[in-house]
């Protein structure tokens, strides 16, 4: 029997959440989910530049943990690209984390959505 999944620690939720081709009507479009772990791996991996030991220790996952993790989101966003594929950003096992990681992600420490005035 599998061991059972441990929420990863996420900053907030992204404000936006869905991404697609521009031009191509939503109903002609397949979708990919990125979830939400997934999300903010590549969120402070790639674009706040931090180091994945760092990152693991804030998401409360292992080192080979967030490789499996980053590997899966970057697979997704590139079939995405390449292919004209929506991205639905959601779901996942996870919990809003405290004040600690709020000054990597934008938000401004109102843990509720990410990228957005609330």
């Amino acid at each position: 029997m599998p061991r059972p999944e441990k929420a990863r620690r996420i900053c907030c939720e992204p404000g936006i959440s869905y991404f697609k081709p521009r031009g191509v009507p939503i109903g002609s479009l397949e979708e990919i989910m990125l979830g939400l772990d997934e999300f903010e791996a590549l969120r402070m991996l790639d674009f706040a530049q931090l180091g994945q030991g760092e990152v693991a220790k804030k998401m409360n996952v292992s080192q080979p943990t967030l490789s499996r993790i980053i590997v899966s989101a970057r697979k997704k966003v590139s079939e995405a690209i390449c292919e004209g594929k929506a991205i639905r950003i959601e779901g996942g096992i996870y919990t809003i984390a405290g004040p600690g990681m709020h000054r990597f992600c934008g938000c401004g420490g109102r843990r509720g959505r990410w990228g957005k005035n609330i």
